[in-house]
This record gives C-alpha cells, sequence and structure tokens, in this order.
C-alpha cells in the first residue's frame, strides 16, 4: 500500500510532461506558467496563508533561500520545460529529465566534497552517452555539425535548475513545514513569473486549454508533491527516490497512447542507458580509493 504513493507521484509527474507537450499551441508558455502557480497559490492561501503568519518568526530567516528555491524549482525549471515543449518531444523530456538525480549527486561531490564512487563517476558516462542517443535521434556524430536541439538543450537546463534546488532543499534543511514551504515558493513562482506574463503574448483561458492549466495546478503542483512527501515519510527518502527513475518510461508509454508519439529504437537504447546509469550511480556506492603519495626515502 505504501508503494502507491511514490507511484501515484510518478504517474502525475509524468502525465504533467505530456500535458507540457500538449500545451505548445495551445496556450503560450508564459500564460500557463504563470496561471498554474497562481491558480495553486489561490487554493493553497485559505489553508496555508494563516499558518505561515503565525510561524513568521521562523520562517523570516530563511525567505532569501526560499526565494531561491521558488526560483529555480517552480519558475525556472517548469517555464524552460514549456518553451521547451514547442520544439521536442514529451518522450525527450522525460528521459532527459531522468538525469536530474545524477546531476544532484555531481552537485553533492563537487561543493560539499562529498568523496565520488565508482557508480557515480561510471552512471555519469552511461548516462551522459544515453542522453546523446536520444538527442542526436540515434547519430551522435551529427551534433558535431548541427549541435544539440534547442528544446532539448533548454530541457537539460531546467533539469539543472530542479537537480540544484533538490539539492539545495537537501543541504540547507530549513525547519519550516513541508506544505508551508512549498506554499512559500508558490508565491515565489507567482511574483518572478509576473513580469515575463505581463510582456509575453497572450492566448488567453479557453476550454481548449482550461483542462491543461488545471492539471498542471492541481494534480502536478498540489497533490503530486503531497503524496510524494507521504512516500518519504513513509518509506525514507532513499527508496523513495529509487521510484523517480521510472519516470521517462511511464512518460513514454502515455507520450505514445495520448500524443502518438513514435518510440524510435534510439529512445530505447538511449533509454535504457539514462536509467542505468542513474541506478549504478545510486546503487554502486563503492568510494574510490584515494590517491596517496609513497614517503620518500
Amino acid at each position: 500500500m505504501n508503494y502507491l504513493f511514490p507511484l501515484l507521484a510518478i504517474l502525475i509527474w509524468a502525465g504533467n510532461t505530456v500535458v507540457t507537450k500538449m500545451s505548445a499551441g495551445a496556450i503560450y508558455p508564459a500564460e500557463i506558467g504563470f496561471y498554474r502557480w497562481l491558480l495553486a497559490g489561490l487554493l493553497f492561501t485559505p489553508f496555508l496563508l494563516p499558518q505561515v503568519w503565525r510561524n513568521r518568526a521562523a520562517i523570516a530567516p530563511h525567505l532569501g533561500k526560499i526565494f531561491v528555491l521558488g526560483v529555480l524549482g517552480m519558475a525556472l525549471y517548469q517555464s524552460l520545460a514549456y518553451f521547451a515543449a514547442g520544439i521536442t518531444s514529451a518522450t525527450n523530456m522525460g528521459i532527459i529529465l531522468s538525469l536530474m538525480p545524477l546531476m544532484s549527486l555531481a552537485l553533492a561531490i563537487a561543493w560539499l566534497g562529498q568523496r565520488p564512487t565508482f557508480g557515480a563517476l561510471f552512471g555519469a558516462l552511461v548516462s551522459f552517452f544515453g542522453v546523446l542517443e536520444v538527442v542526436s535521434a540515434g547519430q551522435p556524430a551529427t551534433l558535431l555539425h548541427q549541435g544539440l536541439n534547442s528544446g532539448d538543450l533548454m530541457m537539460l537546463v531546467a533539469t539543472f535548475a530542479y537537480a540544484l534546488y533538490s539539492f539545495l532543499l537537501k543541504k540547507w534543511q530549513l525547519r519550516v513545514p513541508a506544505m508551508q514551504l512549498l506554499y512559500l515558493q508558490v508565491l515565489v513562482a507567482v511574483i518572478v513569473l509576473l513580469p515575463l506574463f505581463v510582456l509575453s503574448p497572450k492566448t488567453g483561458l479557453s476550454a481548449h486549454n482550461i483542462g491543461l492549466v488545471l492539471y498542471a495546478c492541481v494534480l502536478a503542483s498540489m497533490v503530486a508533491p503531497r503524496v510524494w512527501m507521504q512516500a518519504v515519510h513513509r518509506l525514507g527518502p532513499s527508496r523513495t527516490t529509487l521510484f523517480f527513475n521510472l519516470l521517462p518510461v511511464v512518460t513514454a508509454v502515455i507520450a505514445a497512447l495520448v500524443l502518438d508519439e513514435h518510440l524510435a529504437s534510439y529512445h530505447l537504447y538511449g533509454g535504457v542507458l539514462t536509467l542505468l546509469g542513474v541506478l549504478l550511480a545510486e546503487r554502486w556506492t563503492t568510494p574510490l580509493r584515494k590517491v596517496t603519495t609513497a614517503p620518500r626515502p
């Protein structure tokens, strides 16, 4: 029964990747990004604003860090994904997003001086070739002449932003209740995205796109984080994180069923390599030995 919580969160987030792709052409990226967080903020406010106000003394010292988290995890990550969706496929987006745990691990090694493991180094190499296979459509040599698809590049930057968000969230360990922290980050996203929304062209909400906004807001922004928190509470962070590896597979299946996206062989090979690399990094934890210098005679 406990496993239903992370599985439900992954199913919702995979569906949101497909919804993000469906939003391309139905609503401008700056619009859905702003409406998503604005509506989430309005729905959260009656329940969480009183709690935040009562807890304001404990929250105040962390406002700078909360702002950084909101920009990275809410505003930057999802906005870039909406812009990328107009150029690349949902399947590509899901496979690239699966690099997030590996990027977080790399940040921990580089920033905190955490000793690298054999799995981290070898897994990074394997995942790199996997993503290379996907973004080059099975022809890595063409990247030397044509470069990287701008949609895939934006998705890589978005994934790194979310990896940095996840790393900082773990590093800072802010003593703020989880739902209050989520609510404050949503408010940051609304404030940060407001200028982009004002300056961008508008499609407007309609019967054609309101369902996409509601899915992104209610399910992806409110329900999925809540059930993921429950999963972490019930299973622990390490076991819960492993379920994130299902994201590219579930995304590819939903994209094939809903969007009729063609699953080519390079998606299979690249996806398997990417997933294998992440699993190696997470499970093969033998640390590299320190290089010692022999004493001089």
